[in-house]
């Protein structure tokens, strides 16, 4: 697998163009999220701005097989802004050290085995590993994500703490819950660091 990080202007025009197309076919298509900003064909938000750092995922093909999307909580971000009630009446975190992870999928859907899912396919912890070291680079210290329930296993399966900030909560007939996590993983886990790459590294081998 091959990741590429960057804000759209970093990564292009036409990876960006692809990669509005494998969301809405992730999230829209095969989830079957209700999102209101979606547009025929691409799936973008209010959140996605010039600002926005994303990481992307290339099988050997070149195809997209893979996404995740980082905002600083310093400014605007889904938690805080779309689902506070998960935080269970908690403040909001606004830190240059606090990231936001969103729209993040592991899915190859012209690969068989994978379908069904986006988190359980092996390279659901390598997509994790480096969206954490592209945080970590931008200074990050924790991350917070509304995401499903079953996020929970890939975080102890790579040997990341985390904590729930609020009670699950049915949204749209889905388990969601907020979550935080360390940018660095217990020592005794599986998923340092530095067993992965930067992606921009990767990018420049």
């Amino acid at each position: 697998m091959h990741y590429l990080t960057g804000n759209a202007q970093q990564l292009g025009a036409t990876l960006v163009d692809a990669l509005g197309r494998y969301r809405h076919q992730v999230f829209v298509e095969h989830l079957g999220w209700q999102l209101p900003d979606a547009t025929p064909g691409a799936e973008w938000d209010t959140f996605d701005t010039p600002g926005t750092v994303y990481v992307v995922a290339l099988c050997n093909h070149g195809r997209i097989a893979g996404c995740a999307r980082l905002l600083p909580t310093t400014g605007p971000y889904l938690l805080a802004d779309v689902f506070p009630e998960l935080l269970n009446g908690t403040p909001c975190p606004r830190s240059a050290a606090v990231w936001e992870l969103s729209r993040f999928a592991a899915f190859d859907p012209e690969s068989p085995p994978a379908r069904g899912h986006t988190l359980g396919s092996p390279a659901a912890l390598d997509l994790l590993r480096v969206s954490l070291r592209e945080a970590a680079q931008r200074g990050a210290r924790q991350l917070v994500s509304v995401s499903p329930v079953a996020i929970a296993r890939i975080l102890h399966r790579g040997g990341f703490a985390h904590a729930r900030l609020g009670p699950p909560r049915e949204v749209a007939g889905q388990q969601l819950f907020a979550c935080s996590f360390n940018v660095a993983p217990d020592e005794d886990g599986a998923g340092g660091l530095e067993a992965t790459p930067s992606a921009l590294e990767v990018e420049a081998q």
